[in-house]
């Protein structure tokens, strides 16, 4: 090859065309450091009939610079790229950045300076060196992580490292990992579990594409069941990967996973430091890597030998990136199956519509977990009609579920309460005069948070305090919160039951893995009475004495304007009636409702996920809406009101007119004012036979807009705020 066409990581740019110097040998997927003008720019080789350009002559090529010392793109990769880029309607540049997603991995080898005990005693000893010495025994890591273990100030550990107490080991920063070990533990499967095993284990043998849907209720043992069948890829030396929609459920997930296998699997996620990023993409791009274990940006990583893909609570809307490249990674991880010809593992016990409709087509193969295992049973459901039972002034759990709270607490049972809104409380207004704290920046409402004493924004993140008297009239002790949020649950549990122990889950509270593993272990150790948690605590645990669920307010999801509110509001309150009667003892779960007879929540009550499925099915086929049509929004942004106003309406007026697309809008967008940018929004509605995309891209390409509009393109939407 003496001429390469780059895909470079810059968008603006395009394809580049460059000489291949003699005595460099570069191939498709090769990492070169390629000149554009004074600077130097990275670029991964592409095919030139993949990626048109514009032809250069050979004479007027620059050469390449050099070539990165990592392994090249595979080609199944690339097509992915490409596949996501054309589907999502977004650069090809943005999507190779996240191939490209650590930049201390594309440096050569390298060794780094950590530290540990050396058996030798200070001169003097203070009480800090003496906590450091105790907690430091048997670990090795840098000052900075030595002094976070040990709850020293990193000045201590230096004086340690002075005076010989410390040690210096070099360490090789790319260090093998342990080995996961196929054979390590023996599990018991049930007869059903054993079923669907056999049917993952031979599609791993076969090496061929194969998309299942994993449907089991909750409880039943999805993972032991798919652990199966990464147990067979380890045999055949082939590497998984597992997407996770929380890093929360992180930590509860490596403990299963080092039980069965011996060690825990590669971790990433954003919260990673650039070493362990570093490390780990090299492991990846190498083959050294066996399991990884991820959030959805760990579905781009260049595998080398990639044999088997699950994705676990396949349901979750999380999965959606929801900017940048507007992906949703259950459907690209089938879509990576497809292109490594591997099998792929769609696990939930509340599937969405669409993964149910591919597999009723037979695109999909159904598997399903009818039962829980080890003979537990699901839990009683009973609904509380908040319009009869109505809790006293001021509060929100009404009277059946303070009976059952106590009740379980008597017996000393677990309870967990769950309502999906953070914070203290939703607004808080001025009874004096009205006024209500607005974000600056968005058009929403300041959430109360009392427990960090802050108003904050759920969108933008901009925080302030709470003042003393009213910014509109001045007056003091004015200040009203309306409505409930988990912390304003938590204090009322506290004054119902004054001896509980509770604890409060959300990404507030939990938000690393670390504190995920130390609520996990007190509530594994009986160290909990109540739970009060978000959407955090609607998957992933497995706490046997938890026996009782109180559902706060089940309508919360059903306002808005969600086109899949009903869909979302039955997943996320199955899955967190999911939690109870796990063990030995029975589960109950009480359901507090204005709106008993609201299908979705005469649905909950039954137990009849098949009815509420087949109703929502039809709502959907007659709305064309997916998965039997096809959905497109266009996000126009500014940070002045009448530039994007303007924008929206050029777009507005191009619009195309075809029998089989139905264009909505422009309108203001529901959140018209976010993070300081102005938004209006166009909805296509589609059949499955239109080229939607094609349709899009024809017609903004007519449309110039100025430097300060923003123009967004969101397939398969999940958000239409």
């Amino acid at each position: 090859m003496n001429r390469a066409r780059l895909l470079v990581m810059n968008a603006a740019l395009g394809p580049l065309d460059y000489r291949v110097p003699e005595g460099m040998s570069v191939e498709y997927g090769s990492v070169v450091v390629a000149p554009l003008g004074p600077r130097q720019i990275m670029g991964i080789v592409w095919e030139e009939a993949k990626l048109p350009a514009h032809s250069v002559p050979d004479e007027k090529l620059r050469p390449l610079l050099g070539l990165v010392d990592v392994p090249p793109i595979r080609a199944e990769l690339r097509r992915l790229i490409e596949w996501t880029a054309d589907y999502y309607i977004a650069p090809m540049a943005a999507v190779a950045r996240m191939v490209i997603s650590s930049g201390g991995a594309l440096r050569g080898p390298a060794t780094m300076t950590e530290y540990r005990l050396s058996g030798g005693m200070p001169e003097r000893m203070t009480p800090q060196r003496e906590a450091a010495l105790e907690a430091l025994e048997g670990e090795q890591a840098t000052i900075r992580e030595l002094a976070g273990i040990a709850g020293v100030s990193e000045g201590v550990l230096r004086g340690l490292v002075n005076q010989g107490v410390l040690e210096p080991v070099e360490v090789d920063v790319d260090r093998p990992y342990p080995r996961a070990a196929p054979g390590h533990a023996v599990v018991e499967l049930s007869e059903d579990q054993q079923a669907v095993a056999a049917r993952l284990v031979e599609a791993v043998q076969a090496e061929e594409f194969a998309p299942f849907l994993l449907d089991g209720v909750t409880g039943s043992g999805k993972t032991e069941t798919y652990f199966e069948a990464v147990a067979q890829a380890l045999r055949q030396d082939r590497q998984v990967l597992v997407l996770l929609p929380e890093i929360a459920l992180t930590e509860a997930f490596l403990s299963r996973f080092e039980d069965r296998f011996g060690t825990a699997p590669i971790v990433w996620h954003s919260s990673l430091k650039s070493t362990e990023r570093r490390r780990a993409w090299r492991a990846i791009a190498s083959g050294e890597a066996q399991v990884v274990v991820g959030a959805r940006s760990a579905l781009f990583l260049p595998y080398a030998n990639l044999g088997l893909i699950v994705v676990d609570e396949a349901h979750e809307i999380s999965f959606k990136q929801e900017d940048g490249v507007r992906y949703n990674a259950r459907d690209v991880a089938v879509m990576r199956s497809h292109f490594e010809r591997i099998p792929v593992v769609l696990a939930s016990a509340t599937p969405a519509l669409e993964s149910l409709h591919m597999a009723d087509s037979g695109t999909y193969e159904k598997l399903v977990l009818p039962s829980r295992y080890g003979g537990a049973t699901l839990p009683t459901i009973k609904l509380v009609n908040l319009t009869e039972e109505q809790p006293g002034r001021g509060a929100w759990i009404a009277a059946p579920l303070r009976a059952a709270l106590e009740d379980r607490l008597e017996k000393g049972e677990q309870s967990l309460l769950f309502l999906n809104r953070r914070g203290y409380a939703p607004l808080t207004l001025c009874r004096n005069c009205g006024f209500r704290f607005q974000c600056p920046n968005c058009s929403a409402w300041l959430v109360e948070h009392r427990l960090s004493r802050r108003l904050s924004c759920h969108h933008c993140g901009h925080e302030t305090k709470p003042p003393e008297r009213c910014p509109e009239c001045g007056e003091e002790e004015c200040l009203v919160a309306c409505g409930p949020g988990v912390e304003r649950i938590a204090d009322e549990v506290a004054e119902i039951l004054p001896d509980a122990r509770v604890a409060l889950v959300t990404s507030d509270t939990i938000n690393s893995p670390e504190k995920a593993a130390e609520f996990v272990a007190q509530a594994e150790a009986k160290a909990i009475d109540v739970i009060v948690g978000t959407q955090l605590v609607t998957k992933g645990f497995h706490f046997p004495e938890l026996t009782l669920v109180g559902v706060i307010d089940a309508d919360l999801g059903l306002e808005g304007g969600d086109l899949r509110a009903a869909e979302r509001t039955y997943q996320q309150v199955a899955q967190v009636a999911g939690r109870a009667g796990r063990g030995s003892k029975p589960g109950e779960v009480l359901i507090q409702t204005r709106h008993p007879d609201a299908p979705v929540i005469a649905a909950l009550e039954a137990g009849d996920r098949d009815a509420f499925y087949e109703a929502e099915t039809e709502s959907r086929r007659h709305a064309g809406a997916p998965p039997f049509g096809r959905w497109a929004a266009i996000i126009v942004s500014s940070e002045d009101d009448s530039e994007a106003r303007e924008a929206a309406n050029r777009i507005g007026t191009t619009r195309p007119f075809l029998d089989d697309v139905m264009i909505l809008g422009p309108a203001p967008a529901p959140l018209a004012l976010l993070r300081n940018r102005y938004r209006y929004r166009l909805l296509l509605n589609a059949r499955r036979t239109a080229n939607l995309q094609a349709v899009i891209r024809d017609w903004l390409r007519q449309v110039d807009h100025p430097p300060g509009v923003r123009v967004g393109v969101d397939i398969d939407p999940y958000s239409f705020v």
